[in-house]
C-alpha cells in the first residue's frame, strides 16, 4: 500500500515538473518569437525601402502597411481560433490605431512598460518608429495620387501666401500718404516700415513653432486671422501711436504664413511632386506683390473717395487701399475652414484615426476627379511613432483661471522653445547652421538691394528735377494777379507791390530775400514752398497753408493771417514721383515670374542644390552692373534683372527647408530661419539706406560678396530630391 502510494506522489511529482518545464519552454519559445519579431521591425525600418523594387512589400494580403503574415515559429494562440468570417474586407477601415508601434505584440511577450524605461531609449524607439513611418507614408501619399485635393489646397495656401507678399509692399505704397495724412514728423516716419517687419520676425518664430504643437491648419487659421483683424483695423485708425500698434500686430500675425503655408503643402505631396509643386505656390507671392502694386496705383492717387466726420476723422484713399490689401488674407481664413489638417502631423502626434480618415478623403477626392470612383483606399493601419509624454501640474483644484491660463501658456512658450533647440541637436545641427548662413545672406542682400533700388531712382529723379529749376532775379512786380501755377522755381531780390496770389498752387518754390508790400495770399496750396529771409508789409494771408514754419528769418509787419488751414494737407498732385513708384514696384515684381516658371520646371531636373547656388552666385555678379547704372531706364533694367535671378535662389531654399527638417521641427526651423530673413531685411535696410546718394561702390561690394558667400555655403547641403519627408 505504501509501495502505491509513493509511486503515485512520484508519478504527480513526475508529472508536475513535466509541466514546469513545458510551460517554461513554451515562454521562452514566445520570448523569442517576439524578440524576433521587434527586430524584424527594426532592421525593416532601415532596410526594407532602400530599394524601390521592394516596395511591394508593402502591400501585404489584407492592404495593411507593415504587418508582415505570421510564421510557424512566430505564431500564437492570440491568432488561433479565427473564423475566416472575421476577416476584414480589402479596405475597410478598422477604427483601431496602432499599438503603440509594436502592432499589437505587447500582449505576447509581456516586453517593459514605457514607464519603467529611460528617455533616451524612448526617444531611440521613436526615431526607429519615424522613419520607417516616413517611408510608408511616401507609399501612402503615392497611392492617393496628386490630384483635386492637392490643387483646392494649393490655391487656398496660395491666397495666404500672397497676403504675406501684400504685406511686404504695403506698408511702402501707403507710407508717403500716411505721413502726411497723420502729420509724422520725419525723424518718426522710419518706423513704420521696421515695425512691420519686427511683428512679422516675432511672428515667424512664434507661429511656426505653434504649427509644431497644435496642427498646421490650427495655427495658419489664427494667425491669418489676427492679421486680417488688424489689417481692417489699421485702416480706421487716426493716431499715428495707435496705426503703428495695429501694424505691429498685423505683421505678427503674417509672419506666421511662409513657415506654416510650406511646411503644410509639402506634407500632401509625394516625393516627384514636391519640388515643381512647391515651387508653383511661390508665385503668389509674386503675385501678391504684383497685386499690391496694382491696387496702389488705382486706388491712392484718387483722393476724390475720401470722406471726412468734422475734424476729427478723415479716411482718405489710401486707407480704402489698406482694406482692399486685407482681402486676400480674408478670403485664406474663410478658404481654410474647409480644408482638414495635415495627415503627417496628426500621425506625428499619434492620431491615427483622424490621419487614416484625412488620407481616405484625399484618396477618394482625387479618384473621383479622375473617374474612378470605384478604386478602394487599401490602407487600414499605419505606423504611429512613440509618444513620450510630458507631465504639466496645473494646480487644477487650487489655482485660479488665470493662474491656470498663465501655466498653459507658459508651458506651451517653453515647448517651443524646446522644439527650437532640438533643431540645435544631431543630425539636422550642421543643416541648420548652414542654412542660417544662406537665409542671412540671401535676405541681407536681396531686401538691402530692394529698398537701395527705388531710393536710387528717386535720387536720380530729384537730380533731374532740380536740374530743371528756374531762377528769377531782381524782379518787380506791381499792381499783378497771380492765379496759376509756380513750380520748380527760385526767386531772388524781387519786390512785389499790390500783388495779388489767388487761388495758387506752390510746388517747390522758394523766395529768396524779396520785399511783398500791401499783397494779399488767398486760397493758396504749397508744398516745399518756402520764403527765406523776406519782407512782408501790410500784407493779408486769407485760407492758405502758409504757416510759420514756412517764413525762414523772414520779417513780417503789419500782417493779417485769416482761416489758416493748419496741420498736413494731402494731395496726390504733391507727390511727382508717386505713379513712376507704384509702376517700378509694379515691374519689379513681374519680373520674377520667369525666374519661378524656370525654377518650377527645373526645379526636380537639376536640383534643388544647383539652383540655389547658381541663383545666388548669378544675382551676386549681375550686382557689378549696377556701375554703369546712371539713369532712370538702366537702373530699373538692372532691377528686372536682379529680381528674376534671385527668385529661383528664394525658391530652392523654401523646398530644402522643408525637406531637410523632420515633421516635429519642420515649422520650428522654417519660422526661425524666416523670423531671421526679417532681422537680416531690417538690417540690410539700415545699411544700405545710409548708403543712398553718397557712393555706389560699398552697396555693390557687399550685395555680391554676400550673395556669393551665401551661394557656396549652400551648395554644401546635402541634396534631397531623392528622399522622403522626414
Amino acid at each position: 500500500m505504501e509501495e502505491t502510494y509513493k509511486d503515485r506522489t512520484s508519478l504527480m511529482k513526475g508529472a508536475k515538473d513535466i509541466a514546469k518545464e513545458v510551460k517554461r519552454q513554451a515562454v521562452k519559445k514566445v520570448n523569442k518569437a517576439v524578440e524576433k519579431a521587434q527586430d524584424g521591425y527594426t532592421q525593416r525600418s532601415y532596410n526594407r525601402f532602400q530599394d524601390e523594387e521592394d516596395d511591394d512589400d508593402y502591400y501585404v494580403q489584407g492592404g495593411n502597411y507593415g504587418v508582415e503574415a505570421n510564421d510557424d515559429e512566430g505564431s500564437s494562440e492570440a491568432t488561433e481560433g479565427h473564423d475566416e468570417d472575421d476577416e476584414i474586407y480589402e479596405g475597410e477601415y478598422q477604427g483601431v490605431p496602432s499599438m503603440g508601434g509594436k502592432d499589437g505584440m505587447v500582449a505576447l511577450g509581456q516586453p517593459v512598460r514605457d514607464e519603467y524605461k529611460d528617455r533616451r531609449e524612448l526617444e531611440t524607439e521613436r526615431k526607429a518608429d519615424e522613419e520607417e513611418l516616413a517611408q510608408q507614408y511616401e507609399l501612402i501619399i503615392q497611392e492617393c495620387g496628386h490630384g483635386r485635393f492637392q490643387w483646392a489646397l494649393f490655391f487656398v495656401l496660395g491666397m495666404a501666401l500672397m497676403a504675406d507678399g501684400v504685406e511686404v509692399f504695403v506698408v511702402g505704397f501707403v507710407l508717403p500718404s500716411a505721413e502726411t495724412d497723420m502729420c509724422i514728423p520725419n525723424s518718426g516716419s522710419g518706423w513704420l516700415g521696421s515695425i512691420v517687419y519686427l511683428g512679422m520676425m516675432v511672428g515667424a518664430f512664434f507661429w511656426g513653432g505653434l504649427a509644431d504643437k497644435v496642427g498646421r491648419r490650427q495655427s495658419l487659421l489664427i494667425c491669418m486671422s489676427v492679421n486680417g483683424f488688424f489689417a481692417f483695423l489699421s485702416s480706421f485708425v487716426q493716431g499715428y501711436g495707435f496705426f503703428l500698434f495695429c501694424r505691429l500686430f498685423s505683421g505678427f500675425g503674417i509672419g506666421g504664413a511662409v513657415p506654416t503655408v510650406f511646411s503644410y503643402f509639402s506634407e500632401v505631396l509625394a516625393r516627384e511632386k514636391r519640388g515643381e509643386h512647391l515651387s508653383w505656390l511661390c508665385m503668389f507671392w509674386m503675385i501678391g506683390g504684383i497685386y499690391a502694386s496694382a491696387m496702389a496705383w488705382a486706388i491712392i492717387p484718387h483722393y476724390g473717395w475720401s470722406f471726412s466726420m468734422g475734424s476729427a476723422y478723415q479716411f482718405h484713399s489710401w486707407r480704402v487701399f489698406v482694406i482692399v490689401c486685407a482681402l486676400p488674407c480674408v478670403s485664406s481664413v474663410v478658404a481654410l475652414t474647409f480644408m482638414p489638417e495635415s495627415p503627417r502631423f496628426l500621425l506625428e502626434v499619434g492620431k491615427h484615426d483622424e490621419a487614416w480618415m484625412i488620407l481616405k478623403q484625399i484618396h477618394d477626392t482625387n479618384m473621383r476627379a479622375r473617374g474612378q470612383p470605384e478604386k478602394v483606399f487599401t490602407v487600414n493601419r499605419i505606423k504611429t511613432p512613440k509618444q513620450i509624454d510630458e507631465l504639466i501640474e496645473i494646480e487644477s483644484d487650487t489655482g485660479t483661471w488665470y493662474r491656470r491660463c498663465f501655466v498653459r501658456i507658459r508651458t506651451e512658450l517653453y515647448g517651443i522653445w524646446l522644439t527650437f533647440m532640438r533643431c540645435f541637436n544631431y543630425p539636422v545641427k550642421d543643416n541648420t547652421i548652414k542654412l542660417t548662413a544662406v537665409w542671412f545672406t540671401l535676405s541681407f542682400g536681396y531686401y538691402g538691394l530692394s529698398v537701395w533700388f527705388p531710393d536710387v531712382i528717386k535720387h536720380l529723379q530729384s537730380d533731374e528735377y532740380a536740374s530743371r529749376v528756374k531762377h528769377f532775379r531782381n524782379e518787380e512786380v506791381s499792381h499783378f494777379v497771380f492765379n496759376f501755377t509756380l513750380e520748380n522755381q527760385i526767386h531772388s531780390n524781387g519786390e512785389y507791390i499790390n500783388d495779388r496770389f489767388i487761388m495758387m498752387k506752390f510746388k517747390s518754390v522758394t523766395f529768396e530775400d524779396s520785399l511783398f508790400k500791401n499783397c494779399v495770399f488767398e486760397d493758396i496750396t504749397s508744398l516745399n514752398t518756402y520764403f527765406r529771409n523776406c519782407t512782408f508789409v501790410n500784407t493779408t494771408f486769407y485760407n492758405t497753408d502758409l504757416e510759420q514754419y514756412k517764413f525762414v528769418d523772414s520779417e513780417l509787419i503789419n500782417c493779417t493771417f485769416f482761416h489758416i488751414r493748419t496741420g498736413c494737407q494731402i494731395s496726390f498732385d504733391d507727390d511727382y514721383s508717386a505713379y513712376w513708384i507704384y509702376f517700378v514696384n509694379f515691374l519689379g515684381t513681374l519680373a520674377v515670374l520667369p525666374g519661378n516658371i524656370v525654377s518650377a520646371l527645373l526645379m526636380d531636373r537639376i536640383g534643388r542644390l544647383t539652383m540655389l547656388g547658381g541663383s545666388m552666385v548669378l544675382s551676386g555678379i549681375s550686382c557689378f552692373f549696377l556701375w554703369f547704372g546712371t539713369s532712370e531706364s538702366m537702373m530699373i533694367g538692372m532691377l528686372c534683372l536682379y529680381n528674376g535671378l534671385t527668385i529661383s535662389a528664394w525658391n530652392s531654399l523654401d523646398v530644402i527647408t522643408v525637406e531637410l527638417y523632420p515633421t516635429d521641427r519642420r515649422a520650428t526651423g522654417f519660422g526661425f530661419l524666416n523670423a531671421l530673413c526679417k532681422a537680416a531685411a531690417v538690417l540690410g535696410n539700415l545699411i544700405f539706406g545710409s548708403l543712398v546718394g553718397i557712393t555706389k561702390a560699398i552697396p555693390i561690394l557687399l550685395a555680391s560678396t554676400v550673395l556669393v558667400c551665401g551661394g557656396l555655403v549652400g551648395l554644401r547641403l546635402p541634396d534631397t530630391r531623392t528622399q522622403v519627408l522626414m
